[in-house]
């Protein structure tokens, strides 16, 4: 318990500082849209990038791992979209359901290994960093492809095949894949400047959050946002958790997999919902909930996993 705690800790404490810098007179109001410009553009598909390329999963089983943490993502997006009518017969607009629908299949996968590590050992981190890897493109290409649909603008086929194929992320990810699959190595100097880009992403994106809090929102939650808090926290495990379990994963395995399905919503998607029309404020305060809710709901999913496998 205690563990998991002190892995979520620093992460809610750097966005409660983006808060209060969000609100200090002496910092330019200007410099947060700069912020988000560069995180989008260049920091943010830097740690992609670097995560991807420089991942190493040798001898590591992916069959039934891949089949579950894909075909989890998977359900879950399809579940979502499906229930756009209802969502939208309940008033929730084209905006705030692209909220509900990233911050319900978005997971913060550095806290995951965080945590992973000191619970499971470089078993629960490998574990953890596959499935990072493989759930990494197909969450950005239903997020974005959701962003793109309902987020106003050009909606023809030519126009999302160009905003999915042109997105920074998309491009970072395949491409970061693609060098690891042949082998291609940066030479080592570049490397280890993008690899610099990529630590200053995670920093930045948590205190972007907290800059574009609502405070009041988030202590007086709306039922789209405690809708959202419900799928991922909750929905998620549960069907990541499921999928594993069917396939035969068991052990120090399921667990991992537990962690990296219970784990709150990646911050980054804030920035997402900014850039591509998206209900920011709503992803702000679905974040902040996710965040404070994870202290009791994460070890509540992996008690019960540990319980469920005997």
């Amino acid at each position: 318990m205690l563990v998991v705690f002190e892995s979520i800790i620093p992460v809610f404490l750097l966005v409660v500082l983006g808060t209060v810098l969000k609100r200090w007179r002496k910092i330019d109001d200007g410099l947060w849209l700069g912020l988000e410009q560069l995180g989008f553009y260049v920091l943010f598909p830097a740690l992609l990038f670097s995560t991807l390329a420089q991942a190493d999963f040798a001898g590591m089983e992916a069959g039934a791992l891949s089949i579950a943490s894909i075909g989890a993502v998977t359900l879950m997006s399809t579940a979502i979209l499906l229930a756009w009518p209802l969502f939208r017969k309940a008033g929730v607009s084209r905006a705030s359901f692209t909220t509900v629908f990233q911050t319900s299949t978005r997971w913060n996968g550095f806290m995951a290994l965080a945590t992973a590590g000191k619970l499971y050992g470089q078993e629960g981190i490998g574990i953890l960093a596959l499935i990072m890897t493989l759930v990494i493109i197909p969450i950005n290409f239903y997020n974005i492809g959701i962003l793109v649909w309902f987020g106003g603008g050009a909606r023809d086929v030519r126009s999302f095949l160009v905003r999915i194929l042109t997105n920074p992320l998309i491009v970072a990810s395949a491409t970061g894949t693609l060098f690891n699959l042949l082998g291609i190595h940066l030479y080592a100097p570049v490397m280890e400047t993008v690899d610099l880009m990529a630590e200053a992403s995670l920093s930045l994106g948590l205190i972007m959050v907290g800059a574009g809090l609502r405070i009041a929102d988030a202590l007086r939650p709306n039922g789209t946002a405690l809708i959202s808090v419900a799928l991922k926290l909750f929905a998620m495990p549960l069907v990541m958790v499921s999928a594993a379990w069917l396939l035969g994963v068991e052990g120090n395995p399921l667990l991992a997999v537990a962690l990296g399905a219970s784990v709150p919503t990646a911050m980054n998607g804030y920035l997402l919902a900014k850039q591509m029309g998206g209900d920011a404020p709503l992803y702000a305060s679905v974040a902040t909930l996710q965040t404070a809710a994870s202290f009791l709901t994460i070890p509540l999913v992996l008690t019960l996993t540990a319980y469920a496998a005997g």
